[in-house]
């Protein structure tokens, strides 16, 4: 088997999940969504939006990114 620089890909298949929000945090994430458009001319919808956010929430908890590195 050849040795590639690239590595395998990883498991794209998108995976849908199903959340219920409060009143509250619906209306601040169209909030952050007026803002999104606002800040960068382009209209994202909040359901597109969400998993950009927790990906960015997750990445930056030092606590959660230390304990995925030691397998914890």
């Amino acid at each position: 088997m050849p040795e590639l620089k690239l590595g395998r890909l990883p498991d794209r298949t998108p995976i849908k999940l199903a959340i219920t929000v409060t009143p509250d945090l619906h209306h601040m994430l169209q909030q952050y969504a007026a803002l999104y458009a606002e800040a960068y001319g382009r209209e994202e919808s909040v359901t597109e939006l969400v998993p950009a956010m927790l990906a960015a929430f997750l990445e930056s908890d030092r606590s959660f990114v230390r304990s995925r590195s030691t397998g914890k």
